[in-house]
Parts: structure tokens; C-alpha cells; sequence
């Protein structure tokens, strides 16, 4: 099973994806809040997997923000698996998020057994 890594700034939403990628026999490897803190785990753990929320905060002039950190792990690791949860109405950022090299995404709220047949196509060898 993928060693996954959660990138959200809600804990509430990330102690929601990390319970349903424990039922599905998945290991979270880190749980992050922002873009600066998921680039530190990503080099540390990497993650097999990352899930992040398409609204990474943005709110200090020097703050990363979610096409930074999308731009900054694929230049960490070309071969990174990302997958973007967004909320119903950012299409336009869902379609700007897999032009960067998102490889899918989870409308939020998410429904688990639809998220993880997403997980599952990333997640699978080619």
C-alpha cells in the first residue's frame, strides 16, 4: 500500500483523509499545513503519494502557494504522484493544477470510495 502525505491546513480535513486511507490499509507518512513545512517531509519521508488541497495557504508575502509547491516537488522528484482535493467551483484551478503536473483530483467533500479509486490509478505502477 502508498506511504501518503497529507498537504491541508484544515485538521478536521486531513483527520478525515487520514482515516479513510487507514481503512484502506494506507500509512500517512506526515500531515502538513502549509507549502514551506510539505517540501521539508516531502525531502525526509518520500512519500509514495501526496494529497493536497489546491487552497494551500497563502498568506505571508513569502508563503508558498499550492502552484509553487506543485512546480517545487516535481523539480524535487520529476516522477512525484500528486493528487489536489478541491472544493465544487475551482475547475479553472483543477485544470491549472494538472497542466503543473497534478496526476488528479478529489472534489471536496470527498466521497472515500471515489477518492480511492483516484489513489488507486495514481498510485499504480504504469
Amino acid at each position: 500500500m502508498a506511504r501518503v502525505m497529507i498537504v491541508d491546513d484544515a485538521e478536521f480535513m486531513r483527520m478525515a483523509i487520514r482515516n479513510t486511507l487507514f481503512k484502506h490499509g494506507h500509512e500517512v507518512v506526515a500531515e502538513v499545513a502549509d507549502g514551506d513545512e510539505a517540501i521539508q517531509k516531502y525531502l525526509e519521508l518520500k512519500p509514495d503519494l501526496v494529497l493536497m488541497d489546491i487552497m494551500v495557504p497563502d498568506n505571508m508575502p513569502d508563503s508558498m502557494n499550492w502552484k509553487k509547491l506543485l512546480d517545487m516537488i516535481l523539480a524535487i522528484d520529476q516522477d512525484a504522484k500528486m493528487a489536489m482535493f478541491s472544493s465544487l467551483g475551482q475547475q479553472v484551478l483543477i485544470t491549472e493544477s494538472m497542466k503543473i503536473g497534478a496526476m488528479g483530483f478529489v472534489v471536496k467533500p470527498f466521497d472515500s470510495d471515489g477518492m480511492m479509486d483516484i489513489l488507486r490509478k495514481i498510485a499504480e505502477p504504469n
